[in-house]
């Protein structure tokens, strides 16, 4: 891990430092964090974003410190590289991998909570694998075609996902930032 990477993962004082792992999974080498709590009988809690990475929840999960607490790459972000590049990636492709986590931990049921499209992926967990988790928080999921204007929206969502494909994740979060901002 990266010197400014190891900072931001676990930069909050009062927690432990984060332990770098890896696990294989189908098509995908999956990066999680793992930070030991003091109270071994609390449930896991896994903190889950897409495409946000682990790094953007360190501070946060540096505060919890009374429960193991697990960040993770998803596939095809930061250090979850595909091998074959970025591809597309389904809700249920990540649910997958979260489960094959939680198995592979051998902590579950767990608690979690997820932010935008990590909390897509965490009730796409919850469909196929309830008895993996204890609770979630799904924060903010980009629910577009629940929306009463979900034409509009969803026309935005493509254009964004089509500056992705043309121009990469930079100019993607930019126009997504422009309209979520607006």
């Amino acid at each position: 891990m990266s010197g400014d990477r190891a900072a931001a993962a676990g930069s909050h004082a009062a927690g432990p430092a984060a332990a770098e792992r890896f696990l294989e999974v189908p098509g995908a080498r999956l990066a999680y964090d793992v930070r030991p709590g003091a109270d071994a009988e609390l449930p896991t809690l896994l903190l889950v974003g897409s495409p946000m990475d682990a790094v953007g929840f360190g501070s946060l999960a540096g505060r919890l410190t009374d429960r193991t607490v697990v960040t993770y790459d998803p596939r095809g972000t930061a250090r979850s590289r595909l091998p074959n590049g970025v591809g597309e990636v389904t809700p249920e492709q990540h649910a997958d991998d979260l489960a094959r986590l939680i198995a592979h931990l051998g902590v579950g049921p767990v608690d979690v909570f997820a932010s935008s499209g990590g909390a897509v992926n965490a009730l796409a967990l919850v469909a196929r694998r309830p008895e993996l988790v204890r609770s979630v928080v799904a924060h903010e999921p980009p629910l577009a075609q629940l929306l009463p204007e979900r034409d509009a929206a969803l026309q935005v969502i493509r254009g964004i996902h089509q500056t992705y494909q043309e121009s990469g994740l930079g100019p993607a979060m930019a126009r997504f930032i422009a309209v979520s901002t607006h």
